[in-house]
């Protein structure tokens, strides 16, 4: 089927974020033109919340797919970072528009709410929730494959989405149950909704752009595949961080002191390549040892092993 982005994994994600584009931007102009013509302030709250919404999947749709463009002089490592720095701004965005949408809700609140009742207000609101939930499992099924954490955030958003559209029109029916009050509160509880899912979003990809370690399953893998090729006897001086969304490795691997250079080369070679296959591991740097040098005798802190020895794989030294 042709495509006018292609059909490879940048293609994929260009197209999932200009589909997200195109979501928000319907939803905007309904539940806008909606709410401005009968006064709802959760109306106007939800469709403002897309418009952070609209300039979030846009900035991923123009630089988001950056992080599939192969490493060059300006960027030896890659572009991976580029990614974790697109979905933090849409954490940010959503944020400080929550703030100024709960600045609007409380003035609602302490002024007088004059909201006119109407059917088109319900029509817009389910309208809202069907586009989302499209929207949100659309931009899922693509990501399955994918694992992009810009796209995830723009599925999350859209879920949450519905969360505070469901919230909107708790505050619609207050309206026709002749409570008006509802309405702001409603975009009050939005608004909270709003300035929560954007620190979640940024906490996240904070975690990915300052080259944090990634939990401990991830470090524990990277040590099961070193220990399983027959030439290595023995782990030292692991590191595990991010570097945008992939993970890197350093590390020390004691072999054989009597393997020739040649050899030792090729155990290397196979071992950054088995490191390399496993999931969302990026660059892989290997140091060879001698074994029995004792190094890891000088970092306690990496002990591994069930059976309380080294990470080198030789028991500790009886105390004294």
């Amino acid at each position: 089927m042709l495509s006018p982005f292609g059909n490879d994994d940048r293609a994929r994600f260009q197209r999932a974020a200009a589909v997200n584009v195109a979501g928000n931007a319907v939803k905007i102009a309904v539940e806008g033109a909606a709410g401005l013509a009968f006064g709802s302030v959760a109306l106007v709250a939800d469709a403002a919340h897309s418009v952070a919404d609209l300039v979030a999947s846009a900035v991923v749709f123009v630089w988001g797919g950056s992080r599939y463009e192969s490493a060059d002089e300006t960027h030896p490592h890659g572009h991976q970072r580029i990614e974790p720095l697109t979905a933090l701004f849409v954490g940010a965005t959503v944020a400080i528009l929550g703030l100024l949408l709960l600045r609007e809700s409380v003035r609602g609140l302490v002024g007088s709410a004059e909201v006119t009742a109407s059917p088109l207000l319900v029509g817009a609101l389910l309208f809202a929730m069907a586009d989302m939930y499209l929207l949100y499992r659309y931009t899922e099924l693509v990501n399955a494959d994918l694992g992009s954490t810009a796209l995830n955030a723009l599925a999350v958003d859209c879920l949450n989405d519905i969360y505070t559209t469901i919230a909107a029109l708790v505050g619609v029916f207050g309206v026709f149950l002749n409570v008006p009050i509802l309405d702001p509160v409603a975009g009050a509880l939005v608004s909270l909704l709003v300035v929560y899912q954007g620190v979640e979003i940024g906490r996240e990809n904070v975690t990915y752009l300052v080259g944090a370690a990634p939990p401990s399953g991830d470090r524990e893998r990277v040590v099961a595949a070193l220990r399983d090729h027959p030439a290595v006897e023995g782990v030292h001086d692991l590191t595990v961080y991010y570097d945008g969304t992939d993970l890197e490795v350093e590390v020390h691997v004691e072999v054989d002191g009597e393997m020739t250079l040649r050899a030792a080369h090729d155990v290397e070679t196979e071992l950054v390549t088995s490191l390399r296959a496993l999931e969302d591991v990026g660059d892989v740097h290997v140091h060879l040892d001698p074994s029995g040098l004792g190094e890891w005798k000088d970092a306690p802190e990496w002990e591994d092993a069930a059976d309380g020895s080294h990470a080198s794989g030789e028991p500790d030294a009886p105390a004294e």
